[in-house]
């Protein structure tokens, strides 16, 4: 029988149009497929959930049975009814229709705690981390409550007679590791079961082992009281019990329930795609949301739209039923040139302006961009980390989700113009904290010259950051001489103890394209593997170099074969060289493929280079794959210092010709 399980509340929360097409099967497209595994694995989610049943010893666990809801409302049954006294893992819950399976539940008497883990931190030292000052659940939590609140409410009317107390239990932030390698304690063994639940390999069996937990328990129960009374709403125009009524009905009956748009919601929503993005036999939600309030048509949705503006922060325009760019004036950006470069308003008018001409030729401010260009110094150094934040810290006095530094990439270009793939960096071994060697290797590469270095956004700033304050509370014997070269290439965040900018500080290309240049074929992401395929696409001058062999090239490359070829045409289209990364275990026979534990296929893109992190670390594979695995992480991490090459190619190309 169909449970509106709490995986399915909270989606329906969110948006209730959204359970509809969940409710549907497959029938609508759904481009936020997941594999909960892999993402609890890259967070460390799983080892949290160890480490919080450490405090609860002796539990007993529930079996999961897939589509068997009743299975697992049995095997929970007998332990809640016949004894006084016990704590049970993933035990399950059911009460008219409604389906839950908690974390930890612990009953003493008539009375049961439900305890829901959660791989997220928090700071028992901020008085306003749940409730905000203006008496307002702090949005960034709202899921993680209503989740509870929904298992309180099925726990409790399962159980009437027992008093039912809600807790979370999340890393906490002012605590610190009382051991080394508590990030090593539970292990994924090596073993062939695809990506589902593996068994734990647990090194240690009580929480006396490592010291004061990193994990801290807290009573919520104030909150969900208030969220069950409707003082807390997920959405201003329904409470706690309107959406338990709307969503039953929404997922049992399958009726569609035509929640109103909104356009921040409907921009980010897994079920809004591009007409091209739909595999045959499939339909999109999005389009029947606004097929239903918007009167649009399958024509409409094939019109250039308000959603794809970046960054659009203007009118109300879906209650003013104004979407498509064709409706939108000037005014509605409230457009402020800046002299020098373009202003973010500016960028948005620009893109509206171009696209629904079909306009697809580069906008750029030619001479400030040369004159920014002509500051830099030579030789130019492409810097790209690859990093994680782990829940439970790798050594003694370490936090939780404190930033990893486990990979980078260097290429350099000469005042000649030679293009070298200089140095990488790359620290994968289980439980080895890598972020100072990292440092050592970083300066190694760049402390020999004063050549300007580059990042693409902030993201590489930020981890110096961290590392530094790292440094400061290490006893490493050259932790000075550390911290001295990572700030001359920094500046402080805004949360840094102290101040500065390095005389050296990296620049950020990003931030040069968003001042100086605008290319239509990106459709006003500004993000690198969206605006890579974009520059090649209009450069010819750039196709023509780079449809030529490594080799052939004469380029540099610590990673690929000298018969490698960076671009290529697909039926007349260009293959986005991201595409053209070489697939793991490629050349592995079936026998090889078989013993896999990974999961992993490719290495391209950020989330897939972070798993693979995640894996060395929790996952006991064989050698071999875990060099396969490396090898794809290298090949990554240099096409994405590679690719800032080429966009500075590009860029020097269009300080040369009228634009």
């Amino acid at each position: 029988m169909k449970k509106l399980s709490k995986s399915k509340f909270r989606n329906g929360l969110e948006c209730p149009n959204k359970l509809y097409f969940l409710s549907k099967g497959s029938t609508y497209f759904n481009k936020k497929i997941e594999d909960p595994f892999l993402e609890s694995l890259a967070q460390g989610g799983f080892q949290v959930e160890e480490l919080a049943r450490l405090h609860y010893p002796e539990g007993v666990f529930i079996e999961a049975h897939p589509g068997d809801y009743e299975a697992s409302i049995n095997e929970t049954l007998p332990y809640l009814k016949n004894r006084d006294s016990i704590a049970i893992y993933e035990a399950a819950f059911e009460y008219d229709g409604y389906y839950v399976r908690s974390d930890v539940v612990v009953k003493k008497d008539k009375q049961i705690k439900l305890v829901e883990v959660k791989a997220k931190s928090f700071d028992p030292r901020d008085e306003y981390e749940f409730i905000g000052k203006r008496g307002y659940i702090v949005s960034s939590w709202k899921p993680y409550l209503f989740d509870l609140a929904y298992q309180y409410y099925v726990a409790s009317n399962s159980y009437p007679d027992h008093k039912v107390t809600s807790y979370l239990m999340l890393a906490d932030k002012s605590k610190e590791a009382q051991i080394d390698g508590l990030n090593q304690l539970f292990r994924i063994p090596n073993k062939d079961e695809g990506n589902q639940r593996f068994d734990i390999e647990r090194k240690v069996h009580s929480i006396n082992e490592v010291g004061d937990s990193v994990l801290t328990e807290v009573n919520v129960q104030y909150i969900i009281d208030d969220i069950l009374s409707g003082k807390h709403k997920y959405h201003e125009n329904l409470n706690f019990h309107e959406a338990l009524d709307l969503l039953k009905d929404v997922y049992f009956e399958e009726r569609y329930p035509n929640w109103p748009t909104s356009f921040g919601a409907c921009k980010k929503c897994e079920f809004r795609a591009e007409p091209h993005e739909i595999p045959e036999g499939q339909y999109a939600g999005f389009l029947k949301c606004f097929k239903s309030q918007h009167q649009w048509t399958d024509d409409y949705w094939k019109e250039p739209n308000a959603f794809e503006v970046w960054n659009y922060q203007g009118k109300n325009l879906i209650e003013e039923n104004r979407l498509f760019l064709k409706d939108l004036t000037e005014e509605d950006f409230n457009v402020e040139p800046l002299a020098g470069w373009i202003s973010a308003s500016e960028r948005r008018w620009i893109q509206v302006e171009k696209r629904r001409s079909k306009d697809n030729s580069i906008y750029c401010l030619q001479s400030e961009l040369k004159e920014e260009m002509d500051q830099w110094v030579y030789p130019l150094h492409f810097i790209d980390f690859e990093t994680s934040a782990v829940a439970l810290p790798f050594f003694k006095g370490g936090k939780p989700y404190e930033q990893i530094a486990f990979q980078f990439s260097h290429h350099t270009i000469s005042s000649d113009g030679k293009i070298t793939h200089q140095s990488e960096f790359i620290s994968a071994e289980p439980g080895v904290f890598p972020n100072f060697e990292f440092a050592r290797a970083l300066k190694a590469s760049l402390d020999s010259d004063s050549g300007s270095i580059f990042m693409f956004a902030t993201h590489e700033n930020s981890i110096l950051n961290a590392i530094i304050n790292q440094l400061k509370s290490s006893n490493e014997p050259d932790k000075i001489e550390l911290i001295t070269f990572l700030k001359s290439i920094s500046k402080s965040t805004a949360n840094s103890a102290d101040s500065w900018e390095g005389d050296r500080q990296m620049i950020d290309l990003r931030k040069v394209i968003l001042n100086f240049y605008y290319n239509p074929l990106t459709k006003g992401s500004n993000s690198i593997k969206e605006l890579l395929p974009s520059v090649l696409e209009t450069d010819q001058n750039l196709q023509i170099r780079y449809s030529k062999s490594i080799g052939d090239l004469g380029l540099s490359s610590l990673n690929f074969d000298h018969n490698h070829i960076w671009i290529t045409k697909e039926k007349g289209k260009l293959v986005n060289p991201y595409k053209m990364l070489p697939p793991l275990f490629n050349n592995w026979n079936s026998n090889e493929r078989e013993i896999l534990i990974s999961g992993i296929e490719d290495i391209s893109n950020g989330g897939e280079a972070m798993t693979a992190y995640a894996k060395f670390q929790y996952v006991d594979m064989s050698e071999k794959e875990r060099a396969e695995l490396i090898s794809g992480l290298k090949k990554y991490c240099e096409l994405d210092t590679l690719a800032m090459v080429m966009i500075w190619e590009h860029l020097t190309g269009m300080t040369k010709i009228s634009c």
